[in-house]
């Protein structure tokens, strides 16, 4: 036989181990940027920053089911002034920017994918760089997104808000 022999107790090269070590990092990196370890349904958020509250769409939060043209998301009630409540099993976030508007958008960051997770200050937060959207238009506040949040239709009849 030529060449190099097999030798079964000598120890990986450094450079193995530190290839690995690196390519072990990225995949980490990888996954927590496309995934949110939250599993709640839903999130509200008032514009105070402060605290905020989980709740699942299909309860006490808003209800799901068919309606004429769309799905029940929520009740007008559910969605603060100067805030807003995320629908996270729906991928969307509706807002009230000021009392009696109702606005809705995509929870996908433009940036890098990411889940928004919440609203303070008036502001949509993504949890992964830090973007930062308006609650009344889903305009770029913060970056590093360069692009707002897509805009999702919705219909308010009543106390009902619907998801197109």
């Amino acid at each position: 036989m030529t060449g190099a022999s097999f030798n079964p107790t000598a120890k990986p090269a450094r450079r193995t181990i530190v290839a690995a070590a690196g390519a072990a990092g990225l995949a980490a990196a990888l996954t927590a940027c496309g995934s949110s370890d939250d599993s709640s349904d839903s999130t509200t958020t008032n514009n105070g920053g402060g605290g905020s509250t989980t709740q699942d769409s299909n309860g006490s939060g808003g209800t799901s089911g068919g309606a004429a043209g769309g799905t029940a998301l929520a009740k007008t009630t559910d969605i603060p002034e100067g805030g807003g409540t995320i629908y996270k099993d729906k991928s969307v976030v509706v807002t009230q920017p000021a009392a009696g508007t109702y606005k809705a958008f995509s929870t996908k960051c433009p940036h890098a994918g990411c889940a928004v997770s919440s609203i303070a200050n008036g502001a949509i937060v993504c949890p992964c760089h830090g973007s930062e959207f308006a609650i009344a238009d889903g305009s770029v506040k913060k970056g590093p997104a360069t692009t707002g949040l897509t805009a999702a239709d919705i219909t308010v009849s009543g106390d009902q808000i619907t998801l197109a």
